[in-house]
Formats: C-alpha cells, sequence, structure tokens
C-alpha cells in the first residue's frame, strides 16, 4: 500500500496466508463441537447452542492470543516474519468469530426465552461493584466493541485519515481488548466450568503472551544500547557475507538509533529502521523484486536511494557505508531522505 491507497496485489503467499487461517478456524471449531459432543451429548437446543458459545469463544481468545504473539515472535525469529505480512486479516476475522460468539450466547438466551434475564444482566447496577457476581458479559462486550472499531478501520484510508500516532495509538487498543478478554473468562466460565480446560488455556495464553513481550523487549533494550564508534566515528557491521542476501543487519547508533544495513548481490546501503508508513521495521523486511519491502505492510523503497518507487514519494533517511579492512562499516550521521549512498562491492 502507499499514500495514494493504491493496494499492493494480491499474490499466492496472501492467498496460502488467508486459506491456511481460514482451514485452521474451521477445523478448530469443527474439532471442538465434535469431539465436546462425543465426550457430552447434548440433550437439547441449549446444550448445542452452548457448545457453540464455548467453541467460538475459545477460538477467538486463542486467535487473538496468537495476533499478540506475532510481534515477539517475528523479533525473536525471523522465521515468524510472513506471519506480519496480513495480520491485519487475521485481526478482522477474529473480530468476526468473537461477534459470532457473542451472537450465539444471545440465541442461546432467545431459545429459553430469557432474554429479559439478559438486559437485567447489563443493568444490574449494584452488581457492578462486586467481584464473586460482576456482570462479566460487559467486559466481553466492550472487548468486542474494541475489535469492531479495530476491524472498521484496518484499511490504509483511516491511518491516512486520523493520522499515523492516532491510528497506532488505537490499534494498540488490543491489549485492552486481550485484558478485558481475560476477565471475561475468569469472571465467567472459569467460575462455572468444573473441568481444567479453561482455567489452563487462559493461564498458559496469557503467560506466553507477557513472556514473548518481555523476551523481545530485552533483546531490543539490549540491542538500542548501541555500538561505540570508532575514532572516526564510523559503526562496524561486519563482514560483507554476515548480512543475509537481500536482507539486512540491524544496528545501533550509540544514541539508539536503529540501522538497517542491507545487501543485495554485491550492492550494500544503510536505511533508517523505520517505514515512512507506520514506522514498521524495515530491517525485518526483504529485498523483493529488487526493492526493499517493509514486513508490515508492504510499503517498498529502493535501496540505493531510499527512495519509494514511481508514482509513490515516500522517502527514507539513507546513512553511508563503506568496507575496511574486510568489514561493512556504516555512519550513524543520517544523511537527507532520498540522497543515493550504497555502494557495490568488487
Amino acid at each position: 500500500m502507499s499514500g495514494g491507497y493504491q493496494a499492493v496485489m494480491w499474490n499466492r503467499a496472501k492467498y496460502i496466508y488467508d486459506a491456511i487461517l481460514i482451514l485452521g478456524v474451521a477445523a478448530y471449531i469443527g474439532s471442538f463441537i465434535s469431539i465436546g459432543a462425543l465426550l457430552h451429548p447434548p440433550k437439547d437446543a441449549p446444550e448445542w447452542i452452548d457448545l457453540r458459545v464455548r467453541a467460538f469463544g475459545t477460538c477467538a481468545f486463542l486467535m487473538l492470543t496468537v495476533i499478540l504473539s506475532i510481534g515477539p515472535l517475528a523479533r525473536l525469529d525471523p522465521k515468524f516474519l510472513p506471519l506480519l505480512y496480513n495480520r491485519r486479516h487475521f485481526g478482522v476475522l477474529t473480530f468476526f468469530i468473537a461477534a459470532f460468539h457473542a451472537w450465539s450466547m444471545v440465541q442461546w438466551f432467545a431459545v429459553q426465552n430469557a432474554l429479559p434475564n439478559l438486559v437485567q444482566e447489563f443493568t444490574d447496577w449494584p452488581n457492578y461493584l462486586k467481584f464473586i457476581g460482576f456482570p462479566f458479559k460487559t467486559l466481553g462486550l466492550a472487548a468486542l466493541l474494541i475489535l469492531l472499531l479495530m476491524a472498521a478501520t484496518s484499511h490504509d484510508y483511516w491511518l491516512n485519515f486520523l493520522g499515523p500516532p492516532a491510528w497506532k495509538a488505537l490499534h494498540m487498543a488490543v491489549y485492552v481488548a486481550y485484558g478485558l478478554v481475560v476477565l471475561h473468562v475468569m469472571l465467567g466460565a472459569v467460575q462455572t466450568e468444573r473441568g481444567p480446560f479453561i482455567p489452563l488455556l487462559i493461564g498458559a495464553s496469557a503467560s506466553a503472551v507477557a513472556l514473548l513481550h518481555l523476551l523481545a523487549g530485552w533483546r531490543e533494550h539490549a540491542g538500542d544500547r548501541g555500538k561505540a564508534a570508532a575514532d572516526d566515528g564510523w559503526l562496524a557491521v561486519g563482514p560483507p557475507q554476515s548480512i543475509p542476501d537481500k536482507g539486512a543487519r540491524i544496528v545501533a547508533a550509540p544514541g539508539g538509533e536503529r540501522i538497517a544495513v542491507f545487501r543485495d548481490g554485491n550492492t550494500i546501503g544503510a536505511l533508517t529502521n523505520l517505514c515512512a508508513h507506520q514506522n514498521g521495521p524495515i530491517g525485518e523486511g526483504r529485498i523483493i523484486d529488487g526493492l526493499v519491502t517493509c514486513p508490515w505492510h508492504g510499503y517498498q523503497y529502493q535501496l540505493k536511494n531510499g527512495c519509494a518507487p514511481p508514482p509513490f514519494t515516500e522517502k527514507l533517511a539513507t546513512y553511508r557505508v563503506r568496507l575496511k579492512n574486510g568489514m561493512i562499516e556504516v555512519n550513524p550521521r543520517p544523511l537527507a531522505a532520498g540522497t543515493e549512498a550504497a555502494i557495490e562491492l568488487t
């Protein structure tokens, strides 16, 4: 995507990503309902709907857990980077699964002619001051509304309309939604379920998300301390072959500024690690069709000068690089965005 809303065209990788996503969701829900029906055969319509409620509810929670794990996983191991490419699709599908879970709950009350009880549960104000007996469904509804807002504003039109800071802040609310879902389940299903499945699911998932973010944060903090510059101010990157072909090594200047040093065959160039679109981590991307491609949303730039290919106009700051004593070095002082600075190795 770019500022003119010209979408990156669908390709085989995108189709495979979405196909696996949809098939995985269908397999989980189908297996959950089938196994649940075999272990505890439902006796009437409410019990069938209750089984569906739990299937879609646990599926939505696991999907949200995976979404929050993709970022730190990709920073810990580049093998997970492809999961970032269409994470918005993942989020939108999660909203629809969560919405069907909520609709199934309404159906559960409806088949028992108990919809007034549901309304009363939302409006029983004294219970909001309790722990046991808290109207936990309001927490789930609040999380669903956040997911709806995020799904509705996932297109780049809203990023441009709201501006990157506001759009990013809005979509960081996914962490609020996750916390609300955990409380929703802890105050709801955990209080009524006798088996260990739900408590283990919540505990393991929330712990995994927290641990992954702590590990990724620790690694990035260690890297952001920055390398000590040589007497002439240049930073050592490493031998040319230490930079993966079509990929990058990220180095940090003494002040913590991240620089992505790419190698495309015999061409070495350095760009700021911040994508002009949404400050995505350029250095975690790849060179595709001769262009440095951001792993978040596919924005592309020429390695030689940091300019997006025509007709797009985005530009990145570049850095001077050199080969000295068999080592690639980068000057941590940024050049003006769009300045040609790449070198050719002989």
